[in-house]
């Protein structure tokens, strides 16, 4: 087993949307001591991209970088599964579970490649030290430095634990900066409580999570859903599979006594699981799990009397709303609540304009259309423009043409390449407001907030860019 650890910088933070700019990643052994030099790449954008002026401003990569220096995603897909996604990989990184690990399955599905294999075939797997660094504050914190914000709650921001444990960060936001940091912040959990990470790391496992699960106990569950007051930490309980995501559980917050929901319509439920921002609304105790995304679980047994004044957990008082909860028929209606909830988003989601780009988790990819995916990946220049593979999904008919004119662009014949910058054309100015007007309004208060030379001279940049690939009538 090696460890990767890696790092993105992004255009933007919509996976759908927006695209990597730059990798950046170092393996190491499970002693976690480096394998080699650090890899370093960036990533050309393409025309049908407006990068975020804020993203821009994060890591101080110009777009025209990315195409003087960088590779089309399909050669930097062709060398991640050569050279980065070898068997017995476990990629580690710092809110990659809700964020990287995003951007690259886009990216392997835009290209042709399975969104999911890099992360499980061949015995790879993938871990998130963000969920791990809480649970170790809350349950095992010595022998490290903690920071806090300036409001005094807990910070985690990888910045500030590296600073206050003098861990080399400089050149914060560019992604090999970060992957050393997170790498340093890996060893100092190692090093200081080997038993919590040793656990966590077996704990990645969503068969070992899901054994736990089964049991119907009580258990230690670490969320940034869960309060900065308790350190993001409570205990839970299973009430059930989520009625419409496999391999997913909803668990209740033992914190919270349930009397009040017996009260309430399925309906009333539904609503508090995702309250508006800023309304009075409280949010239903109650949370998705899932199996598959490393979840930072134990069991009840790792609260020892520090952990649980720490924490501010009463044994007592978690037993008695468990024994309320599994009366009145409050389980049955909190289920129903999701499914009504989760039905809602779905209804949402599908009212908007769908792209091919942004349509990865709408179903699986059968296995002869794995074989014709397989041929446009190893297709070479000349061999793009003499391919008609045989599609059953029609998302893969939308994508070939964009991957082609991607990837390939000189390869386009001149009606194929006036058909690209219409795509283009509709794909930025259409809409009201339309995706250029948003950026405009973006980068004009990305100006005012940003007075420095520097910020001036990216945000410069930027729009020379924007301006190079808006389309001409």
């Amino acid at each position: 087993m090696t460890f990767y650890f890696y790092d993105l910088e992004t255009s933007g933070v919509n996976p759908r949307e927006q695209r990597i700019m730059q990798f950046a990643g170092q393996r190491t052994n499970d002693k976690l001591e480096p394998i080699g030099d650090i890899d370093n790449v960036l990533i050309k954008l393409t025309e049908d991209v407006l990068p975020d002026p804020w993203a821009i401003l994060t890591h101080k990569i110009p777009p025209q970088q990315t195409l003087a220096e960088g590779l089309t995603e399909r050669d930097f897909l062709a060398w991640f599964q050569s050279d980065i996604a070898t068997p017995d990989t476990v990629f580690v990184g710092y809110n990659n579970i809700r964020f990287d690990d995003e951007f690259i399955r886009y990216l392997h599905y835009r290209n042709f490649a399975d969104a999911y294999e890099w992360h499980w075939k061949d015995n790879r797997s993938r871990w998130d030290l963000l969920d791990v660094g809480r649970m170790v504050r809350a349950l095992r914190p010595d022998g490290i430095k903690w920071p806090y914000n300036s409001d005094g709650q807990p910070a985690a921001k990888l910045e500030m634990i590296t600073s206050v444990n003098k861990i080399s960060h400089q050149d914060a936001h560019t992604a090999d900066a970060d992957v050393k940091a997170t790498l340093g912040f890996a060893q100092l959990i190692f090093e200081h409580q080997p038993k919590m990470f040793n656990y966590l790391l077996e704990m990645r496992d969503k068969n070992k999570i899901a054994k736990l699960l089964s049991e119907d106990l009580p258990f230690v569950y670490t969320s940034g859903r869960y309060s900065s007051d308790h350190l993001k930490t409570t205990v839970v309980i299973p009430v059930g599979n989520h009625p419409a995501q496999p391999g997913t559980m909803i668990v209740y917050d033992l914190r919270f006594d349930p009397t009040e929901l017996r009260h309430l319509t399925t309906e009333e439920m539904a609503k508090r699981i995702f309250p508006p921002y800023g309304s009075d609304v409280p949010r239903l105790p109650a949370k998705a799990l899932t199996l598959n995304k490393c979840p930072a679980v134990a069991p009840l047994t790792v609260l020892d009397k520090q952990s649980q004044e720490r924490l501010a957990i009463d044994l007592d008082q978690v037993n008695n709303h468990l024994k309320l909860l599994r009366s009145h028929g409050i389980i049955d209606k909190i289920l129903d609540a999701f499914a009504m909830q989760h039905k809602e988003k779905q209804t949402s989601f599908l009212s908007d304009s769908q792209l091919a780009d942004a349509q990865l988790y709408e179903g699986f990819f059968n296995d002869a259309d794995k074989q014709s995916m397989q041929q446009v990946r190893l297709a070479d220049a000349d061999a793009i423009c003499e391919l008609n593979p045989l599609f059953h999904d029609t998302r893969l008919e939308s994508l070939l043409p964009l991957y082609r004119a991607r990837n390939f662009p000189k390869s386009m014949s001149q009606s194929q390449q006036a058909e690209w910058h219409n795509y283009c054309k509709v794909k930025l100015t259409s809409g009201n407001p339309s995706r250029l007007d948003q950026w405009v309004r973006l980068i004009e208060q990305a100006s005012q907030a940003n007075n420095t030379k520097q910020a001036q001279y990216l945000l410069e940049e930027l729009q020379l860019y924007v301006q190079s690939i808006l389309p001409v009538d």
